[in-house]
């Protein structure tokens, strides 16, 4: 009862904020709520507070003893949704999947895969020396196990 409400009041709030998406939701057995979110043009602190107080302004605390921690889904965690992939094109990232792992910049997420590019120093084709290359690689989404951006300094 109490989980079906609090998502209920969830959903309406994600409604109304079409730019922003759920990465993780769960209430533990303490009636502790986590929320972590995501969105399109990132998370503001704002945006954090918009979906807490859709949740808590709406919740009665003589009915249940609850505490509510909302949050972004934070710079070095992997990336789980479709919409992730989307807003970090043209970002490095670093993909593993079952056979190899590979960091390249992406440059296309589709429904289906991503695209990923990056440049290697190869021995030229004749002659001696080398030359650098550029690789592709198109990922479905179902062969990654993981996927991080690499954050460069």
């Amino acid at each position: 009862m109490f989980k079906t409400k609090v998502t209920e009041l969830l959903d309406t709030a994600l409604i109304e904020r079409p730019d922003l998406f759920l990465i993780d939701f769960s209430i533990n057995t303490d009636n502790h709520i986590k929320v972590i979110l995501d969105g399109d043009n990132g998370v503001l602190v704002e945006d954090c507070m918009f979906i807490s107080r859709a949740i808590e302004h709406h919740l009665d605390r003589e009915e249940h003893d609850f505490s509510l921690e909302v949050m972004s889904g934070g710079a070095a965690s992997p990336l789980t949704h479709k919409r992730q992939y989307k807003k970090n094109i043209k970002r490095t990232l670093k993909v593993r999947t079952s056979s190899e792992e590979l960091e390249g910049t992406l440059t296309e997420a589709t429904d289906d895969n991503i695209t990923l590019e990056w440049k290697v120093r190869a021995p030229k084709p004749l002659g001696k020396g080398k030359v650098t290359v550029k690789k592709e690689a198109n990922i479905p989404y179902e062969n990654i196990v993981e996927a991080k951006v690499m954050i460069k300094f």
